[in-house]
């Protein structure tokens, strides 16, 4: 019979959560001194980027329920940092002069964690372990 840390080091929803625990650790220090958590901060960059992306795109880029996003929106609106423009059913999302002014700050946390991890993992194994989580996660999500 195998150990109890074999079963779980051989188990991808396990070490999976493992990871995400570590990586989230690591990305609220790194996003500490924007104010914001990092899906927050991510948000707000992809509001930044894209002014007047909808809050059913957020969520498709965030990989978050649209439930989720407009709570995050209603967080953002409530900071100053977005506001929402409904146009027919569709509710648009644009950044306030607030969040423009707060972009850099972000893009700073964004750099520091990808060097946090770069640190323990390196530059290139960190990038690679991203890119092959999210093919995963792709071909995951479509089972779903």
């Amino acid at each position: 019979m195998k150990t109890p840390s074999l079963y779980l080091q051989n188990c991808l929803f396990f070490t999976a959560n493992a990871l995400a625990r570590s990586v989230t650790r690591l990305a609220e220090k790194a996003f500490r001194d924007t104010g914001l958590s990092p899906s927050l901060a991510f948000a707000v960059m992809l509001v930044n980027d894209q002014p007047g992306i909808t809050v059913k795109e957020l969520a498709e880029h965030l990989h978050l329920a649209p439930s989720t996003l407009t709570r995050f929106t209603d967080k953002l609106v409530y900071q100053d940092l977005v506001e929402r423009k409904q146009e027919g059913k569709l509710t648009r999302v644009y950044p306030t002069d607030r969040a423009r002014e707060a972009q850099a700050a972000i893009e700073k946390a964004w750099t520091r964690l990808h060097e946090d991890y770069s640190a323990v993992l390196g530059r290139e194994a960190g990038d690679a372990l991203a890119r092959e989580t999210f093919a995963a996660h792709q071909r995951l999500e479509d089972l779903s």
